[in-house]
């Protein structure tokens, strides 16, 4: 288990929140997208080594989905912000 830091509540335990997923995937025009696009964006995920930007939700607490930048290794986090916010150099 690891700590991580609610930009509302504060430090809570790993346990009060869900992994939402990647924070940079972008979805593709609905008007626009051929099938094979949409299948990527569906099912296709980067599960990348190191530093990598991912949307959490504190899901025992204030239930806000925000912004964390992770090591996916070590777990270590950097950083935390609100949904608003852009991390700067995203996926170092």
């Amino acid at each position: 288990m690891f700590v991580i830091k609610c930009p509302w509540c504060g430090q809570r335990g790993q346990k009060e929140f869900t992994y939402i997923g990647d924070s940079n995937v972008k979805r593709p025009d609905p008007n626009l997208a051929s099938d094979k696009e949409w299948s990527d964006y569906i099912f296709l995920r980067k599960n990348p080594k190191g530093w990598h930007d991912e949307l959490w939700q504190h899901t025992t607490g204030c239930r806000v989905i925000f912004k964390v930048q992770r090591n996916t290794v070590t777990h270590e986090i950097r950083l935390t912000l609100p949904l608003s916010n852009k991390i700067s150099g995203a996926e170092k």
